[in-house]
């Protein structure tokens, strides 16, 4: 019996994720400028997995930034980052796979993300490949949202203009509980309407003494959240957990290690108190296994960690099906757009680390931030980011106005 193998081969044809640009590309990527820029902060800070010697104490952000100018004139900003090491080598990586997209439709987002991402296949699917091609993959939504005009928050179709905002950075464990309280009393001076502490210390007792200080510190109106970052194991999470169950917190966060999406389930099913988990994880089908396995009621899913917007959206989408909540890790600037398209109400985590960085601030008044009303981001670079600038690279046309 003879085969007709021309039908068997058209019938398995392989998908034409990576395909070249044709007749309704609108516009072509003419030059791109990446910089690697280090943002000193004023304290070195620790978390728990610092106080046990697992780290060291934070002295600096290592920022990549893209920035992209169109044939047509149309410019987009990204960017991404990462802390304690690796800032040189997403730098380098960067450099090396921007090429890939030089020529290609900026429109076509989806597409060159998938161009990127092979690129970069050898090295895994997460890690350091994926958080640089955030910064592009940042710089294109930006210039897609800035050529129609609009926020974009509105381009993926916002459902609010304001969200609530809590603060973390001055709960860190270096500080003393006059100190986190006077920390607490600076942000709600700013108008944010939660604060979240640090725990996980090597005496629980002391994590326990700090929470009830605060707790007690604070308006009953005022949301209180605990990030343990990762250092409990199932045991002392669970018992942990059940002692501060009855204090009304927001959520505990990290109670365990970022990967045990078993055990972080098993705690979501156990305590009344909201877990929530996902900031360290690195790739969207981390992001989106982590739902799928019960393993949070809130996902903290970081979109420049796993590689920007639009992986992003998919971790999105799939938490509004498994009726999870969200609440981004960090990176305000661009999770105030992203959260605002999720349909049920989010927090967004305030830093002010990053705000040299741009010219412009966020509106933050009575617990909640505002999208900005401007196209795109709504964020240009400041000239201290030129000054902290390490490295640039450029290729193609240049992409100041």
């Amino acid at each position: 019996m003879s085969l007709d193998l021309s039908k068997r081969l058209i019938s398995a044809r392989p998908p034409l994720a990576g395909a070249p640009r044709g007749a309704a590309s609108q516009d072509a990527l003419a030059g791109l400028k990446l910089s690697h820029v280090m943002i000193p902060l004023k304290f070195a800070l620790s978390d728990a997995k610092v106080l046990t010697g697992r780290q060291s104490p934070l002295t600096q952000v290592d920022i990549l930034t893209v920035e992209a100018v169109s044939e047509a004139g149309h410019r987009g900003m990204g960017f991404s980052y990462t802390l304690r090491a690796g800032g040189a080598g997403m730098f380098a990586l960067a450099r090396e796979i921007a090429p890939r997209i030089m020529g290609q439709d900026p429109n076509d987002i989806g597409r060159l993300w998938e161009l990127l991402r092979w690129q970069t296949n050898s090295l895994g699917r997460g890690g350091m490949s994926y958080q640089t091609i955030g910064a592009f993959d940042v710089a294109l939504w930006d210039m897609k949202a800035k050529r129609a005009g609009m926020p974009l928050a509105k381009l993926l179709g916002a459902h609010r203009d304001t969200l609530r905002i809590y603060n973390s950075e001055g709960q860190y464990l270096q500080a003393s509980i006059d100190e986190i309280r006077a920390a607490a009393d600076r942000s709600l001076a700013l108008g944010i309407g939660g604060i979240k502490m640090k725990v996980g210390q090597p005496d629980g007792q002391e994590d326990l003494r700090r929470i009830d200080a605060m707790r007690a510190h604070l308006p009953d109106d005022i949301a209180l959240m605990i990030d343990a970052n990762q250092q409990w194991d199932r045991a002392y999470a669970l018992q942990f957990g059940r002692i501060v169950d009855d204090m009304g917190l927001a959520f505990i966060e990290e109670p365990l290690d970022a990967l045990d999406f078993e055990g972080h389930a098993a705690l979501a099913r156990d305590l009344a108190t909201p877990v929530a988990t996902g900031e360290m994880l690195t790739s969207p089908t981390e992001a989106i296994g982590l739902v799928q396995a019960g393993g949070c009621d809130i996902s903290q899913v970081d979109a420049l960690r796993i590689g920007g917007v639009t992986p992003f959206l998919k971790a999105m989408a799939a938490a509004e099906m498994h009726r999870v909540q969200i609440a981004p890790h960090w990176v305000m600037e661009l999770h105030v757009h992203l959260a605002a398209a999720f349909p049920e109400e989010p927090w967004i985590e305030h830093f002010h680390w990053l705000e040299p960085l741009f010219d412009e601030r966020l509106e933050i008044a009575n617990g909640r931030v505002a999208v900005p009303p401007r196209p795109g981001l709504g964020f240009t670079l400041s000239s201290q980011a030129r000054d902290w600038t390490v490295e640039t690279w450029t290729t193609g046309s240049p992409v100041e106005e």
